[in-house]
């Protein structure tokens, strides 16, 4: 079953952050998550305000927790860390 990867992102140093997005997008593509937005018009209606919103699919819940924890992101996560404030969920697409 798909999942989604969503985050939601306060960038406190964006050349470090930078960093990161640069490695983020070829780990999560190794792993089949494509993005379905990344930054972007946003309303924000509950919740705490964040700048920046990515979501990105991904085959399978497995799959986009494998991406996260593998060699790669976390390389790229390395440089997020420090750099910004960050939410981010794995939630699977139920079809009803």
């Amino acid at each position: 079953m798909p999942a989604l990867w969503i985050a939601h992102v306060h960038v406190t140093d964006a050349e470090a952050y930078g960093k990161y997005a640069k490695l983020a997008g070829p780990a999560i593509a190794k792993h089949g998550g494509s993005f379905i937005a990344r930054g972007g018009k946003y309303v924000t209606l509950e919740g705490k305000e964040r700048a920046r919103h990515v979501v990105a699919r991904f085959p399978s819940v497995e799959a986009a927790e494998t991406c996260y924890h593998s060699p790669e992101y976390q390389e790229a996560l390395d440089h997020a860390r420090g750099a910004s404030e960050r939410d981010l969920i794995i939630v699977d697409i139920t079809e009803e």
